[in-house]
Formats: C-alpha cells, structure tokens, sequence
C-alpha cells in the first residue's frame, strides 16, 4: 500500500477523538515530538545495523516513526491544512533546496 496524504489525513481524522482546534494543535505537535524521541531512542540504542537487520527493532522503529506522523497529521487537521496545500508547499520547499548550493 502506497496511502496518499489525503487517505492519511482522513485516516487520523477518523481516528481522533479530539476536538480539532487550532488551540489543541500544538498539543499534537508536541506530542509529535515526544514519539519521534522514541525513534531516536531506537537509533541510539540499536543503531542502523539493528533498524537494517533485526526485523522485531525494524518494526519497532517503524511504529515510532508512524506515531510521529500520525500526531502530525492531527495537527494538519486541527489547523485545516489540505492534502493539496501540502503537496504544493513540499513540492516547493523541494525546489527550493534542490536549487541551493550545499
């Protein structure tokens, strides 16, 4: 499955109980943070040979990760923000930096 940002969007907003507010979303936002230092936790504690070939810490970190979206995604929908808004400003952000001289 190769899920489109608009099915993600929908996806979390099925699965929010939440009020959806833009005086909630930085709570998602933090919340974000706190899973995405749960990834790191697994990158410092296994490394990238055990996130590359153990399965079970694979799996694991890959969960993190997910959380860290889908808080993000909670976020997206509390502050309104379309599938098509953020292709347009990934899509430009992209452009941006492949134009910079690293």
């Amino acid at each position: 499955m190769d899920a489109k940002i608009s099915e993600l969007l929908k996806m979390q907003y099925d699965l929010a109980v939440d009020d959806r507010t833009p005086e909630k979303a930085p709570l998602s936002i933090l919340w974000s943070i706190d899973e995405l230092g749960e990834a790191i936790a697994i990158i410092k504690k296994k490394g990238a040979d055990g996130i590359m070939e153990n399965e079970t810490v694979r799996a694991h970190f890959i969960e993190e990760v997910t959380d860290t979206f889908m808080y993000l995604f909670d976020m997206m929908n509390a502050y309104e923000i379309s599938a098509e808004e953020f292709s347009d400003a990934f899509v430009k952000k992209f452009e941006k930096n492949m134009g910079r001289q690293w």
